[in-house]
């Protein structure tokens, strides 16, 4: 009987134990995510300890740039197939129309100055030159520009060397109008102050760590009266469409990256990462405290607001 109640005991404690050391990992399904990380998101820290989100986790500043690198080497090879998914397909039509905005390029019909250079563009966040193939093609096309070049910088090298694969199938690969090079958007110490036209960032700001770093570069490096265009996945500005968009972002987007590319935990990081992001309305004001003028409104919203176009204008001296 005592060798009985003694053993009945002991299980007891050792199942009381074990369920004590189980670590359950939240749900991460929108709501779940959002009360998980209010729940533990700690005190601002000391400036050499300070933390920021990676997606709706909140981590240390020097961890946020790794665990980005890891997710967008997993995409790398299907970025297409990512943007398919985050975007509904039409990402293409947006970049599409980004560039036509832009009309990059000095058309030497229409250029008032007859030795016309080309524009000097610099694409942040560019790896595999969706944007850069479409600027490069605009301006010889459009704008019978055979001297407009674009730099394209990441800080990820899988996502270069996907670009530089895919410029061989381009009248740029190995010409100056094309270059690859790798880059963090916060320092962009090989960059010369006032050096470029045009600079470019399409859904990738999301992903930097310091935004605000990001923008006083851009604003360093640009020409006065240079223009910072920026594409990125914002706020959707009808409260039901916000729902079902959310709901197909959470429920189904890590769902199919899992199905599709054998990666969840990526696609889970990138929907987490587009709710994170500021509204139009405060990145517009990011914008201006760069010192950037904002035409307009400072905006254009894109398919409802799932996505949106800002841009910048680096004031010329003694304009306003």
């Amino acid at each position: 009987m005592n060798v009985s109640t003694t053993k009945l005991l002991g299980r007891r404690q050792l199942l009381l134990s074990t369920r004590a050391t189980i670590r359950r990992e939240p749900y991460r399904c929108f709501s779940c995510s959002i009360r998980h990380a209010q729940q533990t998101t700690p005190p601002p820290g000391e400036p050499g300890n300070r933390t920021t989100h990676f997606g709706f986790e909140t981590v240390a500043e020097a961890m946020k740039e790794k665990k980005v690198a890891t997710v967008f080497s997993s995409v790398a090879s299907s970025y297409d197939t990512m943007n398919d998914l985050m975007s509904l397909g039409i990402h293409r039509l947006w970049k599409d129309h980004f560039v036509r905005n832009l009309n990059p390029g000095s058309n030497p019909l229409t250029s008032r100055s007859p030795t016309a250079s080309g524009w000097n563009i610099l694409d942040i966040a560019g790896g595999t030159g969706d944007i850069a193939f479409r600027m490069l093609d605009h301006a010889s096309t459009l704008n019978h520009d055979a001297h407009t070049r674009v730099t394209v910088a990441d800080i990820n090298p899988d996502m270069l060397a996907e670009g530089r694969k895919r410029a061989l199938n381009t009248p740029y690969a190995r010409t100056p109008r094309l270059d690859f090079v790798e880059a963090n958007a916060e320092h962009l110490d090989m960059i010369p102050d006032a050096s470029i036209d045009l600079y470019t960032v399409a859904f990738g700001i999301r992903n930097f760590t310091d935004k605000d770093a990001a923008l006083r570069e851009a604003f360093r490096v640009l020409k006065p009266g240079g223009v910072f265009a920026c594409l990125e996945f914002s706020k959707v500005n009808s409260s039901l469409f916000d729902a079902v968009y959310k709901r197909w972002s959470f429920g189904a987007i890590p769902l199919i990256g899992q199905l599709v590319a054998g990666d969840r935990d990526s696609y889970q990081y990138l929907v987490e990462s587009i709710e994170k992001f500021p509204s139009q309305t405060e990145f517009r004001d990011m914008i201006q405290r760069a010192g950037f003028l904002v035409p307009g409104q400072g905006w254009e919203d894109l398919t409802g607001g799932i996505a949106a176009i800002h841009k910048g204008v680096k004031p010329v001296e003694g304009k306003s």
